[in-house]
């Protein structure tokens, strides 16, 4: 099930792409201090792209991403990337280990697979609510209501409607 709807977003999140331009892309947002959609786009892709990368090693460090500009300027690159991650994901659950350095102070902490693919995806569904406050600066672009907005209100949601 979390896979599924890992997909579902990441597929939303490509619906989104498919509606803009590379400028309207990575045109600086200020409701998002500057940044842009493709910046939040690009910080998605690849913390999904640090799991799967450091699956083998069993040991991740989100801090050491890419920072690929390409994926926040290129709308068709970003897509190519988020369908790599749907391809990649399904694996077995196993023991990881995250390393960080946080206030310039080695951290390590015990997890697992499935643990990191619910923070990527709850991080996910964060950034696309982000995403979408500046989707609503753009008139031809549209978007589901529920896009970046966490499962759990929209369940929440469902059993008000009731």
């Amino acid at each position: 099930m979390l896979i599924l709807s890992i997909n579902n977003s990441l597929n939303e999140l490509i619906g989104l792409l498919n509606q803009l331009s590379d400028k309207e892309y990575s045109k600086p947002c200020f409701e998002l201090s500057g940044s842009s959609i493709g910046e939040h786009t690009r910080h998605i892709v690849e913390m999904f792209q640090c799991l799967d990368r450091n699956y083998d090693s069993g040991i991740v460090n989100y801090d050491k991403r890419d920072r690929n500009t390409l994926i926040q300027t290129d709308t068709n690159y970003a897509i190519q990337m988020i369908l790599e991650i749907i391809n990649s994901i399904q694996k077995e659950n196993k023991e990881l280990e995250l390393q960080q350095i946080i206030d310039s102070e080695g951290i390590k902490i015990q997890s697992n697979y499935f643990r990191e693919l619910l923070y990527n995806f709850e991080h996910c569904i964060h950034h696309q609510a982000l995403i979408k406050v500046a989707i609503l600066k753009c008139d031809s672009v549209s978007v589901d209501d529920n896009f970046g907005v966490a499962r759990s209100t929209i369940e929440y949601r469902n059993q008000c409607a009731q």
